[in-house]
């Protein structure tokens, strides 16, 4: 089975559906099985702890999911054109997976959802590759083969799924966003099963 590790940080939950459409993307695809997780609110007072099971959702995610994974979809909102600091804190701390090299070669995608239409989605999904690339993963974007990349409304870019919630977090995940979803999680799934070392 190939297993593919989708891991977001989500705040108004748009982030937290595209991940379940990528997850039907990767599960369209023989053999392949997606794995949802979480990682946990990061806290300005020091005091403050959370609890190690979410309330709801996802399971926070481990180091171990990282490195039995085949192949990683990364997702988080949009913070100042950056990556949200919860999925940087957990990133920021995968040292030892890098320096053991456990995810070079395996494929990667990353995905975001902003307020905006010009409200950074793209620097934050290079903001998200930058890590990614360190670690000496192989990053797939979605190729103009699909139609959702031209569309006039709503997120989409070759570098990943996007999706434009609205500053009021007032828009769903619309029918073209959910279809860049499904085909990114598609693409990676394939690819990372071509890849997969038996």
């Amino acid at each position: 089975m190939t297993k593919i590790l989708i891991l977001y940080y989500s705040r108004g939950g748009s982030v937290a559906e595209m991940a379940q459409y990528i997850s039907r993307g990767v599960e369209s695809v023989e053999n392949c099985e997606a794995n949802l997780r979480t990682v946990p609110s990061i806290s300005a007072t020091p005091e403050s702890t959370q609890s190690d099971i979410p309330d709801s959702g996802p399971p926070f995610a481990t180091y171990s999911d990282l490195i039995k994974c085949d192949g990683l979809a990364l997702g988080s909102p949009t913070r100042f054109g950056n990556m949200a600091a919860p999925i940087k804190y957990f990133i920021d701390s995968t040292s030892d997976i890098w320096i053991s090299g456990g995810l070079v070669g395996k494929p990667a995608t990353v995905f975001s959802s902003t307020g905006s239409l010009h409200g950074g989605q793209e620097t934050t999904l290079l903001s998200m590759m930058l890590p990614l690339i360190h670690h000496g993963m192989l990053l797939v974007g979605i190729p103009y083969t699909e139609p959702g990349l031209f569309a006039k409304e709503g997120g989409g870019t070759p570098y990943g799924a996007t999706h434009v919630a609205g500053d009021k977090n007032e828009f769903p995940v619309s029918k073209n966003e959910k279809e860049l979803c499904f085909a990114t999680g598609k693409r990676l799934a394939k690819i990372a099963k071509k890849l997969k070392i038996n």
